[in-house]
């Protein structure tokens, strides 16, 4: 993260945010100390959103794949309170 605004000084310089977020990158504006909002280019912001497969993308391309995965049926050990 390049600058960290509190979000008075975010709104009172909007233009200088939005500038240096596409400039510098990811502008990070916090709320009584707290991160809250991070303002970034749309280009940015359209490079995470397509890096993001869908999940059943993503289990389909694990090498855990057509892994036959059976569960243990035994009953627990003796002495093992649940």
């Amino acid at each position: 993260m390049n600058d960290i605004w509190q979000i008075q000084d975010a709104k009172n310089k909007l233009s200088e945010v939005i500038a240096r977020a596409l400039k510098q990158g990811p502008q990070l504006i916090t709320r009584h100390g707290e991160k809250t909002v991070v303002v970034l280019s749309y280009v940015e912001y359209e490079k995470m959103r397509r890096s993001q497969g869908k999940l059943s993308e993503f289990f389909s391309a694990s090498p855990l794949a057509g892994i036959d995965l059976n569960r243990d049926k035994s009953l627990p050990r003796k002495g093992l309170t649940l």
